[in-house]
């Protein structure tokens, strides 16, 4: 079973780069098999919708993985 990721990220950001390595090797010394999608967030409607709050967010299944950020509703486009 895969595992969805997905890194939500505005251009230019220098730490997206960074985090999709890391995300990749975490899943890999685990044993994880992933299916990793990176989106460019653009505005502040794909910002809401994508519940996006700062670049880069990292999400499995849908859940960011920072717990502190789950009841967070102020997403944005910055």
């Amino acid at each position: 079973m895969k595992i969805n990721v997905r890194i939500f990220y505005t251009e230019g950001c220098d730490h997206t780069p960074p985090t999709i390595d890391l995300v990749k090797n975490t899943a890999s010394k685990m044993g994880i098999d992933i299916d990793l999608e990176t989106i460019k967030v653009q505005n502040q409607e794909q910002a809401e919708s994508q519940k996006f709050l700062g670049s880069p967010t990292v999400q499995v299944n849908g859940i960011d993985v920072d717990p502190s950020t789950r009841s967070v509703n102020a997403f944005g486009f910055m």
